[in-house]
């Protein structure tokens, strides 16, 4: 499953996200190649390295689903064109939904 997603210049903050298959919970990859629930986890790529982590990241098809970049600040913060999803996403599964289904 793939959409549409507007292409970053390779100096562009980015990061990746996707979808954990076994749960459907939005997770990011860490800087280690990991993924992580914790948004303020996620690893920042720029260039060629962030090609290559997303690259890994495709290879991981079916621990997770549709993995992207999205645009982040240096820091790691949400940021550019898909701001509102993307922080709705990282709202939601940094306590909102997941915290209400656990009430």
């Amino acid at each position: 499953m793939t959409s549409v997603r507007p292409k970053l210049k390779p100096e562009t903050p980015k990061s990746i996200t996707a979808w954990e298959t076994a749960t459907g919970r939005t997770v990011w990859l860490k800087a280690d190649g990991s993924w992580t629930e914790d948004v303020t986890q996620l690893g920042v790529f720029t260039g060629e390295a962030a090609e290559a982590a997303l690259a890994a990241a495709l290879k991981q098809e079916g621990l997770v689903t549709d993995p992207y970049f999205m645009e982040v600040s240096e820091a790691g913060a949400i940021t550019g064109r898909e701001t509102l999803r993307e922080s709705l996403r990282a709202q939601f599964s940094a306590g909102g939904l997941a915290a209400s289904e656990n009430a």
